[in-house]
């Protein structure tokens, strides 16, 4: 018989972008996954982008050290129309990866299409129905805002469900 995780998991989710950068906290104990925080990394377009970039890798730096989570989630980079927003958020994301190196965390990663898939059954979900679903999976108040958090918050749960416990996690090599 397993015995049931008595620690709380922290979990960070976080959902890349240059303009906002989403991200979420959940803790998971046993089978049971609690809300901890949300909220977003925004830069300005009149920043020059090497500015931003600086700026994005701070906040992960200073919202890992807040939190101090266990595992990082990060969603993957998908498909995009446009070539040049698709080469601008690949390096957000890839400061993001190396804020996450450098503060020793292991990170996993899904697609857009699995986290929708584990969160509401349904891997074309809609934004709003994320949020929605967040919203009643974390017993919040208020759907979470921006999109780009509720994202984050959803990659989050998504790693919880998906790493029943610590033994699934990569190893960081020090």
């Amino acid at each position: 018989m397993l015995k049931e995780q008595t620690k709380p998991f922290r979990i960070l989710g976080i959902d890349p972008g240059y303009g906002i950068v989403g991200y979420g906290v959940v803790e998971k104990t046993g089978n049971r996954i609690t809300y901890v925080s949300h909220g977003a990394i925004t830069t300005g377009k009149e920043e020059h982008f090497e500015e931003r970039l600086e700026y994005i890798y701070s906040e992960v730096r200073r919202i890992i050290s807040d939190y101090k989570p266990e595992l990082v989630a990060v969603e993957s980079l998908y498909f995009y129309k446009n070539v040049k927003t698709a080469i601008f958020v690949g390096e957000a994301r890839g400061v993001i990866l190396l804020a996450i190196r450098h503060s020793n965390l292991p990170f996993i990663e899904f697609t857009p299409h699995q986290v929708k898939q584990t969160v509401t059954g349904y891997g074309r979900a809609e934004k709003s129905q994320i949020q929605k679903v967040m919203k009643i999976l974390l017993k919040l108040q208020e759907i979470p805002k921006p999109d780009d958090a509720a994202d984050a918050l959803a990659i989050a749960w998504c790693a919880a469900v998906s790493h029943t416990n610590t033994q699934n996690i990569p190893k960081i090599e020090k």
